[in-house]
């Protein structure tokens, strides 16, 4: 999916579907901003947000292949990591899934390393009138745990930021976040460190 009808096309198609603009951001792996303005715009309004579209269905629809991206970003953990102090324990004892997309890649990166699984549902997928981020109680608690925060796109870091404060909270200790792709090409998130297979930049 390529061209700015196409994406309007499927924004408003997941919008007549009942999803918020943040589900469709989500789904879409893009800004809210740019949602927002793919449902509302006309012609000769003002540009589109700055963004960039990623589409990794080719991957995503597949279980093996998708297996495959989990495993290659546990590795590039793996390696980043390699080097830090020997008496500084940095392999993960449980991996905290975003939801939606990043939960399938982090049961996976679970199951390779024999960690521990649980998932955040951040607020922007909550009703009521006082939204809120929430990690699901039917799986792991991540108190006295190091967590590695796993999800498939970073957009603004927002949600990022939000799941490393839910996983401090409830005493666990954020020791990284990874993800396919960074569009923002950041190396940390609230002293977090992020690795990503792809760091995606922007030249204008």
């Amino acid at each position: 999916m390529s061209s700015l009808s196409e994406l309007i096309e499927k924004a408003k198609n997941l919008h007549s579907e009942g999803r918020s603009s943040s589900q469709i951001a989500d789904e879409m792996s893009l800004s809210t901003e740019t949602i927002t303005w793919l449902l509302t715009q006309q012609k000769g309004e003002k540009a589109a947000p700055k963004d960039i579209v990623i589409d990794w269905s080719s991957i995503s629809g597949h279980a093996d292949m998708l297996h495959d991206a989990s495993v290659m970003l546990l590795k590039r953990y793996i390696h980043a990591t390699e080097d830090a102090d020997a008496d500084e324990e940095i392999f993960p004892d449980l991996i905290v899934g975003v939801a939606h997309s990043g939960i399938p890649i982090a049961t996976m990166i679970a199951g390779e390393a024999d960690s521990l699984f649980t998932m955040f549902h951040p607020k922007k997928h909550a009703t009521g009138e006082n939204p809120t981020g929430s990690l699901n109680s039917s799986f792991a608690d991540v108190s006295g745990k190091k967590c590695l925060i796993v999800d498939d796109v970073i957009t603004s870091g927002r949600t990022i930021a939000e799941t490393i404060d839910s996983v401090r909270k409830h005493n666990g200790t954020a020791i990284g976040v990874c993800v396919l792709f960074d569009k923002l090409g950041l190396d940390e998130i609230d002293t977090v460190p992020v690795y990503s297979l792809v760091r995606v930049s922007r030249i204008d």
